[in-house]
């Protein structure tokens, strides 16, 4: 075990690849527009793109987590972050659907190493006491991510155009990935980094036999479906529907889920530590608090006529996402011990995913029939289902596997 000091000091270095995480794979969906128009791209290509990346992200995360746990967390996530930061500054060199939608394909591929990875080396240097804070604080730069990408990207593709956005976002990366390979072995070199018996199939199997863990695939999938339908098409939504320029439909996509989402983790992280004190089903009832309230704001999101009943909705929805997202970690970690803990987030990984490009295409494909808020309306319900889901959760205080 690391020192203290060491382990905040870790969380901290990983908040900025979080959020060049979701930056980078964020950044893309506020362009729409100008792919549409520069690339000549039809709204089920659009979404195809979004499906592509998120399917390359879905089948690879298993095998990724698995090898986060077997070949030592550093080197994954430094090895992902370079890797991911070469294919966005590529992405801007595409000149067609087919490059575009390989270069989105290589990055599903490269960023699916790092969460798993990221997760379950800050919550095998935290205890009970501090676990759930240092999650949802890592987690919290995947939001300003998100809000990056969509406010930063909006703007700067309505003044300089798509492609410089990408070439800039890839450059970066790299050089902070060059700074982190002496950064964070310098934090973690103390540390043992648990290696998992048996091969990836063992492996999975055991995780998959674990009581709770089939209910705690479902919810992440559920919220994976929503987030992505989200995350996918409310830009467009807002710049149809509401008549919003680029940037302002950037913006009002990212800011009010995230601002509010930031808030919600953040709490949502103190809260579950601090009730665990007095019970063993704390993370649970807080991930259940967080569905119950995000739900029915989801729906109204999709039934909205006016912009400021949306934004209302919007912050809502993402405080009580917020408050779900900050004990994801926490609650695997009391279902399976540190040596699976990679391989079982890249199993949720997996199955969220998966649905969440099912969900970003299909809602592509039933946008001219169904509409978007429709869509979302739909999604917000499934959500809701898995608030009474998540209360199926077994509290088990020596994890199992």
């Amino acid at each position: 075990m690391i020192s203290r000091r060491a382990a905040w000091v870790v969380v901290g270095l990983l908040w900025v690849v979080a959020l060049l995480n979701y930056l980078d794979r964020q950044v893309i969906f506020s362009l729409f527009p100008l792919l549409r128009k520069d690339l000549g791209l039809t709204d089920p290509e659009l979404g195809l793109v979004s499906a592509g990346f998120l399917w390359v992200y879905a089948f690879a995360s298993p095998f990724a987590g698995y090898l986060g746990d077997r070949l030592g967390r550093r080197r994954v996530v430094l090895f992902s972050l370079v890797i991911w930061s070469v294919v966005t500054l590529l992405t801007g060199l595409a000149r067609s659907f087919g490059q575009l939608l390989a270069a989105r394909a290589v990055m599903g591929l490269s960023e699916a190493f790092y969460i798993p990875a990221a997760l379950a080396m800050i919550s095998a240097q935290h205890g009970e006491a501090t676990r759930a804070k240092a999650v949802s604080l890592h987690q919290s730069g995947i939001y300003f991510g998100i809000v990056l990408g969509g406010v930063g990207g909006g703007w700067l593709g309505q003044h300089y155009g798509w492609r410089p956005v990408f070439w800039g976002l890839g450059a970066g990366g790299v050089a902070y990935g060059l700074f982190l390979f002496r950064a964070l072995r310098g934090e973690v070199s103390g540390s043992l980094e648990p290696v998992p018996s048996g091969g990836f199939g063992r492996s999975v199997l055991a995780i998959l036999r674990v009581p709770g863990f089939s209910a705690v695939l479902f919810v992440f999938a559920a919220m994976s479906l929503c987030n992505w339908m989200v995350y996918t098409w409310l830009p467009l939504f807002l710049y149809d529907r509401f008549h919003l320029s680029l940037a302002a439909a950037g913006f009002a996509s990212t800011f009010y889920i995230q601002g509010s989402g930031l808030m919600g983790i953040l709490l949502g992280g103190w809260l579950a530590d601090s009730w665990m004190k007095k019970n063993e089903r704390a993370r649970i009832w807080t991930q259940a608090l967080g569905l119950f309230g995000a739900a029915p704001f989801l729906i109204l999101a999709g039934a909205a006529s006016t912009p400021v009943l949306l934004y209302v909705a919007l912050v809502l929805y993402g405080f009580g996402r917020g408050v779900y997202d900050s004990n994801i970690m926490p609650v695997l970690c009391g279902l399976i011990g540190d040596e699976h803990r990679a391989t079982g987030y890249g199993l949720l990984n997996f199955v969220g995913v998966l649905v969440g490009g099912v969900a970003a295409y299909g809602a592509g494909l039933v946008k001219s029939t169904l509409g978007l808020g429709a869509a979302i309306e739909i999604a917000g319900v499934i959500l809701l289902v898995s608030a009474f889901v998540v209360l199926r959760v077994p509290r088990v205080v020596k994890p199992i596997c």
